[in-house]
């Protein structure tokens, strides 16, 4: 059975790939327009890269696969292709006990010993200039300079990819990228060419349902989920060897903002995540996320009901549980951004003993792609002599020269064996690193592996475990990208590809599309089956009742109450949560009795939308000047509109009026300094959804 489908009613090729059909018969005149390498070989298989069994590891002699993969690398210098705008930090990472019954890495030994970190977070589709809050992927990517060597965790905040083999990642980056005819839209998925490739390949609709959640637009870099994506292994100084998968869980909890929130926090402030990031470190509010694991042995990975080699695939924590094994903490700023966040270079190649790939092809490209890429964006092959990627252990071996060449190595040899020096620096067979043993057979193919083929099931669990708030979200989310689609066949594919995921979820899309009854007819290559649904992953579900690391907004006018504004600062550092005062003006605000009151900011450079909640502190002549002017207008209207909680004096009342507030649980009265706590009560929840249903409707 193909492990991938045509989006056809048509009968589905027998190879592995969704594509528009061909022709059985090819001529001479065919192959003149036949795909081919850069140098005019004809290309058989696009579809996948050559392995050694269909399950087997990605093999070196691919020409196709590096050609393509090398041609995509350097298309662009010296800004990355992909995860271009980043922020990066400094810290440690702490293991709270030994894992030694797992892995023999030493950093993941002793709980005493405090791991060195570079961490950069990104966004995956815009260029280094995009903002920070489009609707993407971010990139979570961990440097440990281990006492072994560096160990580079690349990963995202989402446990899956759009692809299944590395052999369609340039095509899958160009397809979201803006459109090369045009330049746009930048940093933005909603167009064609994203569409009809997603559309034509089945395998991106887990991933689809993911981007198109709440997890795509992030509340702060401080409070999203990191995973390492692909299945690795960890062995130990046994020999022996189990499959991991790498999650890290925010300590703050997962958070997002609302997509209207988003587009207009991109305006309002382009750098909110990498301010909100710079600003947490510098006042101590140090970020911290925990390392979990989910462990299995091969006779685990075999029980599942899809291949753990498929990184289209998760595995639900409610079948295997985390291990929470260690701390992650952000405590420094970088002091040169470019220097450190521009510089720093990941690799999924860099792995120390203990730790080892598995046969997943997409991360098996990966591992080839990212060094090739580094020697274009930073200069050659020395790149790992810059200060932030240089191994903070013991680095010797012979390789001499190259541009960018910033060391000054002494003596006559550069080679080895050698009989100079007592053949000093030598191999080290009980301590270096050596893969664990592994059988392989199978034949020299480019295909991909049946089990694979399942496109639709976990897609269907991603929806189904979604509250019905979040499942109303994608539904938006959905609607809002295929509108901007031009090509009517493109839209009719994808909603032939939601009538497979979730009748509920096509109906939904279809309505707010006015393209009910339209969507083309798909037979997948298997019928998706109902799995049980996974609560770990709603975000709403699981989210802390807190207001730790979240920002008030406070704004006052003349003739405040202090008192209330003193009750609400202390109350917000009991919460350890930030507050900033917001005035008309930003020379502040006098209080009742005549005193001044600095402001953080004026109304019109502290919209509501970057705060978590608001509080409105204004006298009766305040709120009347207040409600005559459309900016302090509309930061009311959004604050409510964003399902937020509004704590106000009940001298408010006639802006709050004016911007259409509605009386309901979320806004409450602070009469005096006890209602204070009342306010701070509701407000850890976060948002008020039962609100938002009656404000707007998906589409």
């Amino acid at each position: 059975m193909p492990a991938r489908q045509t989006p056809s009613s048509k009968k589905s090729s027998p190879r592995n790939a969704a594509r528009l059909p061909a022709e059985t018969h090819q001529t001479t005149e065919d192959l003149k327009q036949a795909l081919t390498t850069n140098h005019g070989v004809p290309i058989s298989d696009n579809q996948n890269s050559l392995k050694a069994g269909v399950r087997g590891p990605t093999l070196i002699e691919d020409f196709v696969l590096r050609e393509k993969i090398t041609h995509f690398d350097h298309e662009r210098i010296p800004e990355r292709i992909v995860h271009a705008r980043g922020s990066g930090a400094h810290g440690y990472f702490q293991v709270y006990e030994s894992l030694a019954d797992i892995t023999k890495a030493a950093f993941l030994q002793d709980p005493k010993v405090k791991t060195e970190v570079f961490v950069r977070f990104s966004t995956v589709a815009g260029g280094a200039g995009s903002g920070d809050m489009p609707r993407d992927v971010r990139g979570f990517a961990t440097k440990f300079y281990t006492s072994e060597g560096n160990y580079d965790l690349v990963g995202n905040n989402i446990p899956v990819f759009f692809i299944q083999d590395a052999m369609k990642f340039p095509d899958l980056v160009h397809s979201v990228k803006m459109e090369p005819d045009r330049g746009f839209p930048q940093a933005a998925s909603a167009h064609d060419n994203f569409w009809d490739f997603v559309s034509l390949s089945p395998e991106t609709m887990h991933m689809l349902m993911w981007t198109m959640s709440d997890r795509a637009i992030p509340r702060s870099l401080r409070m999203i989920e990191g995973f390492g994506v692909h299945t690795f292994r960890l062995v130990n100084a046994e020999g022996e060897s189990r499959f991991v998968k790498f999650h890290w869980r925010p300590k703050l909890g997962a958070a997002s903002v609302l997509w209207d929130e988003a587009v207009k926090i991109n305006g309002a402030d382009p750098d909110f995540h990498r301010r909100d990031l710079w600003d947490s470190i510098q006042n101590g509010d140090f970020p911290e996320w925990e390392l979990g694991l989910q462990v299995f042995d091969e006779k685990q990975a075999a029980s599942l009901d899809f291949d753990v080699l498929d990184a289209t695939k998760l595995i639900p924590e409610e079948i295997i549980p985390l291990r929470m094994v260690g701390k992650l903490v952000l405590n420094r700023n970088v002091d040169n951004f470019f220097a450190e966040t521009e510089q720093v270079a990941f690799l999924p190649s860099n792995i120390v003993p203990g730790i080892e790939f598995s046969n997943d092809p997409l991360l098996q490209g990966r591992l080839f792609s990212y060094q090739d890429t580094q020697l274009s964006r930073l200069g050659g092959p020395n790149f790992h002599q810059i200060p932030v990627n240089a191994p903070r252990c013991p680095m010797h071996n012979f390789q001499r020269d190259g541009l960018r060449q910033m060391q000054v190595p002494k003596g006559r040899v550069n080679y080895e064996p050698n009989s100079f020096d007592g053949n000093k620096p030598r191999e080290c067979p009980m301590h270096g690193f050596a893969s664990v043993p592994e059988v392989m057979e199978g034949e020299k193919i480019r295909k991909r592996s049946e089990t694979f083929a399942d496109h639709y099931s976990q897609a269907r669990l991603f929806f189904r475990s979604m509250t019905e708030t979040e499942q109303q979200h994608i539904i938006s989310a959905f609607a809002f990208e295929l509108a901007k689609v031009e090509t009517k066949a493109i839209r009719l594919r994808m909603l032939g590809h939601l009538t497979i995921i979730d009748e509920d979820l096509h109906a939904g899309v279809a309505e707010a599309l006015g393209m009910q009854e339209e969507a083309e007819s798909i037979t997948p290559a298997l019928p998706p089956r109902d799995l049980a649904p996974s609560p770990s992953l709603s975000l709403i579900q699981k989210a802390p009742v807190t207001l730790q690391g979240r920002k008030i907004g406070v704004l006052i006018t003349d003739g405040f109450d202090a008192k209330l504004l003193a009750a609400v600062q202390k109350a917000a550092k009991k919460e350890k949560a930030s507050l900033m005062i917001v005035a008309p003006k930003v020379g502040g605000a006098t209080d009742a009795e005549g005193q001044l009151q600095e402001a953080d900011a004026p109304i019109s450079g502290a919209p509501s939308v970057i705060f978590d909640t608001v509080v409105i502190l204004a006298s009766e002549a305040g709120a009347q000047d207040l409600a005559a002017q459309a900016g302090p207008v509309d930061w009311v209207a959004n604050a409510f509109a964003h399902l937020k909680f509004i704590g106000h004096t009940p001298e408010t009342q006639p802006l709050l009026d004016k911007a259409g507030v509605q009386a309901d649980e979320g806004v409450l009265p602070i009469v005096q300094e006890k209602a204070v706590a009342k306010y701070i009560f509701a407000a850890r929840n976060g948002r008020l959804w039962s609100r938002e249903p009656t404000l707007r409707r998906p589409g």
